[in-house]
C-alpha cells in the first residue's frame, strides 16, 4: 500500500509543478479538487472515466466537453493525463494529495467543507475561522456542493469531522426530545 500512496503522491507532485511553471497553481487546484468530487458523485460520471473498454479519447472527450471554456486549459490536460496513463480510479485520491501537497508547502491544512449551495468568500472565511480554531490548525477550505447536507455544512479537516449540518441538529433534537 505503501508504494501505491508514493505513486499517488508522485503524480499530485508532479501536477503541481506544472502548475505553478504555468502560474496557475490555485486556479487548477481548485478546478480538479471540483472536477473530482463531481466524479465521486456521479456514478454514471465515474463510471464513463473508468470503464477499460471505453477508449481514453472518450474520455477526455468528456472531461473537455464537462469542463468547457470555463476551467484553466491545463486543468484539462492534467485531468487527461490522468486518464491517459490509466490512473482514472484513483483520480479522487491524486487530486486529494494534490490538495494536501499544496497546502502543506503553503503550511496549511486541508478543510473539506460540504455546503448545499456555494459560500460567499465571507462565508468561507468565517467557517475557515471556525474550523482552524476548532483544530487548531491554519487552514485552507476546499468547497464541495452536495445537496444531500439540505442545509448547514459539514467539514472534514484531516480525520476530524465538523458536522453542523441542518440534519444532525434536527436528529439530536429529535433524541434529546424523546430522552424527556
Amino acid at each position: 500500500m505503501a508504494r501505491r500512496d508514493a505513486l499517488i503522491r508522485g503524480y499530485a507532485e508532479a501536477m503541481i509543478a506544472v502548475a505553478e511553471a504555468e502560474g496557475a497553481l490555485g486556479a487548477v487546484e481548485d478546478e480538479l479538487f471540483a472536477f473530482a468530487k463531481a466524479v465521486e458523485q456521479n456514478t454514471a460520471l465515474r463510471e464513463a472515466l473508468t470503464d477499460p473498454s471505453l477508449p481514453s479519447e472518450n474520455k477526455k472527450a468528456t472531461i473537455h466537453e464537462l469542463l468547457g471554456e470555463r476551467a484553466h486549459p491545463l486543468t484539462g490536460s492534467l485531468l487527461s493525463l490522468v486518464v491517459d496513463s490509466g490512473r482514472a480510479r484513483e483520480l479522487g485520491k491524486i487530486v486529494d494529495a494534490f490538495a494536501a501537497v499544496a497546502a502543506e508547502r503553503r503550511q496549511l491544512a486541508v478543510a473539506e467543507v460540504r455546503a448545499a449551495v456555494p459560500l460567499s468568500d465571507e462565508q468561507r472565511e468565517r467557517i475557515r475561522q471556525a474550523l482552524a480554531a476548532a483544530s487548531g490548525k491554519s487552514l485552507e477550505v476546499k468547497v464541495v456542493i452536495d445537496p444531500g447536507i439540505v442545509g448547514g455544512v459539514v467539514a472534514r479537516v484531516g480525520d476530524e469531522i465538523f458536522d453542523g449540518s441542518i440534519r444532525t441538529r434536527l436528529n439530536e433534537a429529535r433524541q434529546r426530545l424523546g430522552s424527556v
